[in-house]
């Protein structure tokens, strides 16, 4: 009895191993993403991965999903979120890239680096980009745009924050507040009213000066 208690031991929890993936992915890239090192990073015996993932390739798809149904799914949110005016819809979306918890833009990159070693991954990637993109664009449609401008002002929006983000910018916080209103106005042509901008600097717990 003792020795099968020894055997199986504790093994984590299926969420534990994909958090030390994702963490692992982060810090190092998806080579670091490993049996291994990940149950040595949890503490874990080796054994005790197969509880949760059939293998490694099973683990690198949970982690894809992870990305996808977060920075994709919650952009789609985003962008499909009630408003008043164009502007106020995409104050919605900019939500994405002041929250981690709507659009992690640390795994973003991360999983855009993995691409360029894998045409899978590149698949997935491109993929996300046109949903995106569709989106943001459907949302300025919804505001009387045509389709050919919506499309074009969607890239706009959205390219320039994949740019922010391959480029590993940072930026103050009180900065990137600052410019905000100047984005919104040069993406949708409106200029958002201080209610709008209000309701946006309250839901991020930030006080302009």
């Amino acid at each position: 009895m003792e020795n099968a208690m020894s055997d199986s031991g504790w093994r984590g929890s299926q969420e534990g191993w994909l958090e030390a993936a994702y963490d692992a992915l982060l810090e190092s890239g998806v080579e670091s993403v490993k049996i291994l090192p990940l149950a040595k990073r949890l503490n874990l015996s080796r054994t005790s991965f197969y509880w949760f993932f059939k293998d490694r390739e099973e683990l690198l798809g949970a982690l894809i999903a992870r990305w996808r149904d977060k920075n994709t799914g919650n952009l789609v949110k985003q962008s499909e979120a009630y408003a008043e005016t164009l502007a106020e819809a995409m104050l919605n979306v900019f939500d994405c890239w002041v929250n981690k918890e709507l659009f992690d833009s640390q795994f973003e990159f991360a999983v855009r680096s993995w691409a360029l070693q894998s045409p899978e991954i590149q698949a997935e990637v491109h993929e996300a980009d046109q949903t995106r993109i569709e989106a943001i664009g459907r949302m300025f449609m919804r505001f009387g745009y045509d389709e050919v401008p919506a499309d074009v002002r969607a890239r706009t929006t959205y390219l320039v924050q994949i740019g922010y983000i391959s480029m590993q910018s940072r930026e103050d916080i009180t900065l990137r507040m600052k410019r905000i209103p100047e984005y919104i106005a040069i993406y949708t042509g409106q200029v958002p009213v201080q209610r709008e901008l209000d309701r946006f600097f309250a839901r991020h717990g930030y006080k302009p000066e």
